[in-house]
């Protein structure tokens, strides 16, 4: 991989760009809650050859969004539960909006 190839890759959501300790900064919250989420299996880092754990922006999305419910009272497992129906729900209405438009006139049908 050359150089321009990893500074290309910093724009993809998904690419495991930051370190725990980068990540537990950038979120203001410790290297322990982002193991914790881990182990409740809300997000699961990539692991450096070195076995560290590294973290995408999109995972440090999720993880943000457990922060703030525990921050609001919520235990960690409940709220990495909560997340995950959250997408699920998000999901479920994606595909019944697909089948509307599936199932609905087209003006040029008429």
């Amino acid at each position: 991989m050359t150089a321009g190839d990893s500074f290309g890759r910093l724009d993809d959501d998904d690419y495991p760009a930051f370190t725990m300790g980068r990540a537990a900064e950038m979120l203001g919250t410790t290297q322990g809650f982002l193991r914790a989420i881990g182990e409740a299996r809300l997000i699961t880092p990539l692991r450096s050859a070195g076995g560290h754990r590294r973290y995408s922006r999109y995972q440090l999305r999720i993880a943000a969004r457990a922060r703030e419910l525990v921050d609001q009272g919520t235990p960690v497992e409940a709220a990495c539960r909560i997340i995950v129906l959250e997408d699920q729900l998000e999901e479920a209405q994606r595909i019944n909006a697909e089948h509307h438009r599936a199932a609905s006139p087209h003006p040029a049908d008429t």
